[in-house]
């Protein structure tokens, strides 16, 4: 894979595994042999801390690198499950305040990245769960989105807001992005309404749903509170299962759009 994937994951509802997803797809890839960097856009720095950083202790953040106090290689922190992660912490709330006063607002993440992009294969950024300019300048920064979502009514009437906004992003900011694929969580196959919901998905969305699909798990939802990713607190889990066959799956994609892109280029 020539050029590095930079996916923001991202959804404007709340709870539905997005975190939980840019820590164990970072994770996952790592294993698999990818220079990977996750990118912690929520103030909150519950990615930070699933990957075991101490986010009050991690100094400077991501926030100094994009109010321009800070280098990404000053921010960086290398973890001790194979890929790097750009911390984030309570901080980063002051950053949506500074940002409208700054020229260039929406490229400030875009442009810090640009230099160490050839050190990476994938780039994931956890979004906060809202319309915000740290959201935006994830999504300036990305190529495509992937949209991690819960199989429920609501989730529906929130993915037509999202994919509203993704082409108000496209038309006016970055015309590149597009949706890498929609994740299906927290599913559970007993329940009608999910099957059903599921369908729909696919239906409307075709082979834009991701093939993996990421269960409702116990182990999941504990890995966090050790800061750890799944495969490092439980490999054997259905959930650490789930996130391995989804790198998998981002891989084969890429590959797949590698040589769509070169058959391309032979044709031109």
């Amino acid at each position: 894979m020539a050029e590095t994937r930079i996916l923001a994951v991202t959804n404007q509802k709340g709870g539905v595994g997005k975190t939980t997803t840019a820590v164990n797809l970072s994770a996952c890839l790592a294993a698999l042999g990818q220079r990977v960097l996750m990118v912690d856009l929520d103030p909150q720095g519950n990615a930070t801390t699933g990957c075991g950083i101490v986010k009050r202790e991690a100094l400077p953040t991501v926030y100094q690198i994009l109010i321009g106090r800070s280098t990404f290689e000053e921010a960086r922190v290398r973890t001790e499950f194979g890929f790097d992660v750009l911390p984030a912490n309570r901080d980063l709330a002051g950053a949506e305040v500074e940002l409208i006063e700054m020229e260039g607002r929406e490229y400030r993440l875009r442009d810090a990245l640009s230099p160490v992009l050839a050190g990476y294969d994938f780039i994931l950024m956890d979004c906060p769960p809202a319309l915000n300019m740290l959201t935006v300048n994830g999504l300036v920064a990305a190529q495509a989105v992937m949209i991690p979502m819960q199989c429920e009514y609501y989730a529906l009437e929130g993915l037509t807001d999202l994919v509203a906004t993704l082409k108000k992003v496209r038309a006016r900011l970055n015309p590149r992005l597009e949706i890498e694929g929609l994740l299906r969580t927290m599913f559970d196959p007993r329940s009608m309404l999910t099957q059903q919901v599921s369908g729909e998905l696919v239906e409307h969305f075709g082979d834009k749903v991701y093939h993996t699909i990421i269960p409702r798990n116990v182990r999941l939802a504990e890995a966090p509170s050790y800061g750890k990713p799944v495969i490092a607190f439980d490999k054997l889990s259905k959930g650490a299962l789930a996130y391995g066959a989804l790198a998998e799956e981002l891989l084969e994609r890429a590959g797949a759009a590698c040589l769509a892109a070169g058959r391309e280029g032979d044709r031109a």
